[in-house]
């Protein structure tokens, strides 16, 4: 039995991420695209579906780069409103440390139902806190993934370098680089799926520098290099980690990434924000990716990612949400407005537009994670899309269909499709009760901080 075609027919305006024409839409067959659309243009075979997309804005579905999903727990928690990152983190750590894993079963849906619904079909999570009880923590987002049947990259996170050694996070949050190691390769061999279409996957990532050990960072870099997966971490965020690493280490941030053997194609960096000329030129030689984050970034005072001189350089781009103790939000259209505010400051109107900054929150962010399957509107690729409508009144009067998306501020897509499922109707996620959800991530939320 052949499978269904659904002509997605006629959208008011398309971004497809490259240079292709899809103003008469596109026509999808089972997950994957199969024919583009010139306007006017009719399908070349006869089609099962046809959904009129006269009213929508039609996008590749956003790619998320960088997240903590279990910080929607301790969103616009008062003790950390106005402190810059490592005071932050040291209050955090140990609110943190009583994590279990039901609330994070919980704070995993929060996060990831908010990216759905803002067009995010894939994303990614960086999970580094294994208190005890918490062994298996990587495993409940697993669960969570396929509940709401996204594409994700679950990062194995880790600490190992506690207060003790000189590091930043308590003692009861961190773990031995044996079981660290032992744990990764369990996650490669179960959960690690390879190739086109791939659903879930599994990369390594140390959390940071002022938080793991050399030896983890090294061993971890020789997994990922073994079982060909890729590794992710925080890197250049604050002149605080800058110091601690003149300190520590005796290097600036880009020579322990190089030290420890992670100055490669293989890696992707959170923040990327502390860099200088020649860092950024060995950056791009080696074809490391940044992940831009620029609400963190800017809660955090934590200063403004070079994006434009990175990728001069041929550093790939692309867009992360981060935490929703940094960021306060899992939105990633609200994201992409932010990078382009922001930006413009650093680099003037007309050199950042909302076609680039999409591209970061597309193409740039599939890049990132070593994805060429997703990403773009082209044939062949993954039917992943995600529709806006412009009929609130924040849109009215608007003229450019793509870039009132982020000038008039789209926070909700209308319509979301993973791999040729419709997982957002009309707004609402497919078989999702939220306003149960919100009731029992409140209340887990306030058991986090009770009597601290």
């Amino acid at each position: 039995m052949s499978e269904q075609r659904t002509w997605i027919k006629n959208p008011l305006a398309v971004f497809t991420a490259n240079e292709l024409d899809a103003r008469g839409g596109i026509v999808i067959e089972g997950q994957k695209i199969t024919e583009l659309l010139a306007a006017g243009q009719q399908p070349s075979q006869p089609v099962d579906h046809i959904f009129d997309a006269s009213e929508s804005v039609l996008l590749p579905g956003l790619i998320n780069t960088h997240h903590h999903f279990y910080q929607t727990l301790t969103r616009a928690w008062a003790p950390v409103v106005n402190v810059p990152l490592f005071p932050w983190l040291k209050k955090l750590y140990p609110v943190w440390a009583r994590l279990g894993p039901d609330a994070l079963r919980l704070a995993s849906r929060v996060a990831m139902a908010e990216l759905l619904l803002s067009g995010c079909t894939t994303t990614t999570d960086h999970h580094y806190l294994f208190p005890q009880g918490m062994e298996e923590a990587i495993d409940v987002q697993v669960d969570v993934v396929r509940e709401l049947g996204m594409r994700a990259l679950l990062t194995r996170g880790s600490m190992s370098l506690g207060e003790e050694q000189g590091g930043l996070p308590p003692e009861q949050t961190v773990q031995s680089g044996e079981v660290i190691l032992q744990d990764s390769q369990r996650l490669i061999d179960r959960y690690h799926q390879r190739g086109e279409g791939a659903w879930m996957q599994i990369a390594l990532a140390p959390c940071s520098p002022f938080s793991v050990t050399t030896e983890i960072m090294r061993e971890s870099a020789m997994l990922a290099q073994r079982e060909d997966v890729r590794l992710h971490t925080h890197l250049a965020e604050t002149l605080d980690e800058e110091q601690f690493c003149l300190k520590m280490f005796g290097l600036r941030t880009v020579d322990y990434l190089e030290s420890v053997g992670w100055l490669s194609d293989r890696t992707w960096l959170a923040h990327g924000i502390h860099f200088n000329d020649d860092e950024i030129r060995r950056l791009g030689a080696a074809g490391t990716g940044i992940c831009h984050c620029p609400v963190s970034n800017m809660r955090l005072a934590s200063g403004m990612c070079p994006t434009r001189d990175l990728e001069a350089a041929g550093v790939p781009i692309g867009l992360g949400v981060d935490g929703s103790a940094s960021n306060d939000a899992s939105n990633l259209m609200y994201e992409a407005r932010q990078a382009l505010y922001l930006q413009r400051l650093k680099y003037g109107a007309e050199y950042v537009t909302p076609e680039r900054v999409l591209g970061w929150a597309t193409r740039g962010s599939a890049t990132l994670i070593g994805r060429d399957d997703i990403g773009q509107i082209a044939v062949g690729k993954q039917a992943d899309l995600a529709l806006f409508k412009l009929d609130e009144l924040r849109f009215s009067g608007s003229h450019d269909p793509i870039a009132a998306l982020l000038l008039c501020g789209a926070e909700k897509a209308d319509r979301v499709m993973v791999g040729g499922i419709w997982r957002v109707i009309d707004g609402q996620i497919v078989g999702m009760d939220i306003k149960s959800l919100i009731s029992h991530h409140r209340k887990a939320a306030a058991a986090l901080i009770a009597d601290i």
